[in-house]
């Protein structure tokens, strides 16, 4: 059968199941911001700048207004993180978006060059806030799926026990038997680097056995738009939310200071040129709203094709979408 287009009946009816629950956990998520008063938000695909995170690739394309001269660059959003900042800066103060968002050069069985972004604020809140969403997200995921657990490669993680909550330090003591300072210490590798290797080899694989892990506190080398944690600025108020030894969700309390948020974009883009040879604009628009003043808040950013692949036990990310992005590859 594999033979068969992604749309032949025969085929699609292998995949209908998981994408009938699908739907129902996306009915079930928005349930969930409804009861604690979001507002659910649309924001334009099209950016003046897509992310900067250095490993973050995105698709450019041009944008010809009839009213404007000659085509402007823009790109394919890899998160809609600052048009919604945007909207936290305008007075909204608990938004979420379920929508879609692109990276280039990802393809694997659980990245798509287009996939559907759950992002979430709330204003006036901390990361606190976000692991006490995530309990209840995965709740109403599995309910929605008819899921006593979820499941992925072998690996089963009960969506309605206590998450455990684990620091990044501990997490690698625990896992890998290094600590982060050694990691700051070593050779001529980058830390980045370094963290990365060390993090998908022995650590990750180990998170969300049995239960979700959330894991906190990560070095602020690593803090991308995330606050520096009080009383220790060699860590930020970051947490990332795993289950069956795969990554769903990333958030942080915010960075507000524009100053600083302005010096981790450009050493990111220093680092995005050293390492591919390309950089990003810095959106004046967003840092313009940072400057008016961007509240108190935290964000975060759940997989939601992930989510689903594992409330409904699917190994591939194409198994839960309802068409691929390319078929020539299927």
């Amino acid at each position: 059968m594999s033979g068969l287009p992604w749309w032949h009946p025969e085929r699609f009816a292998d995949r209908r199941r998981r994408l009938e629950a699908r739907v129902r956990i996306a009915r079930a998520l928005r349930a969930y911001f409804a009861s604690e008063d979001f507002l659910e938000v649309e924001t334009p695909a099209l950016q003046v700048s897509p992310g900067l995170e250095p490993h973050l690739h995105a698709f450019e394309t041009s944008l010809r207004d009839p009213h404007a001269g000659k085509p402007v660059p823009r790109y394919l959003r890899t998160s809609p993180e600052f048009t919604l900042k945007k909207l936290l800066v305008a007075g909204l103060p608990r938004i979420f978006e379920l929508a879609p968002s692109y990276r280039n050069a990802e393809r694997s069985s659980t990245h798509s060059p287009e996939f559907t972004m759950l992002e979430w604020y709330r204003a006036g809140e901390t990361y606190t806030s976000l692991e006490r969403d995530c309990a209840s997200l995965l709740r109403a995921a599995a309910d929605a799926a008819g899921a006593d657990r979820l499941r992925w490669r072998g690996q089963e993680c009960d969506p309605r026990a206590p998450a455990e909550r684990l620091s990044v330090a501990d997490a690698f003591a625990k896992h890998a038997g290094v600590t982060i300072d050694a990691l700051r210490r070593g050779g001529r590798e980058a830390f980045d680097d370094r963290f990365f290797r060390v993090f998908l080899e022995s650590v990750e694989p180990k998170l969300g056995a049995g239960r979700a892990t959330l894991l906190a506190d990560w070095p602020i080398e690593l803090a991308a738009l995330a606050r520096a944690k009080p009383g220790d600025p060699a860590l930020c108020e970051r947490v990332e939310l795993f289950a069956c030894g795969l990554e769903l969700a990333n958030g942080w309390s915010e960075l507000t200071d524009p100053a600083e948020q302005r010096a981790r974009f450009e050493r990111d883009q220093v680092e995005k040129a050293r390492l591919y040879g390309e950089r990003y604009p810095i959106d004046p628009d967003f840092m313009a709203a940072l400057e008016h003043g961007l509240p108190a808040s935290a964000g975060m950013a759940l997989g939601f094709d992930r989510l689903v692949m594992c409330a409904t036990g699917a190994e591939r990310i194409d198994d839960v979408r309802f068409a691929p992005v390319d078929a020539e590859t299927e």
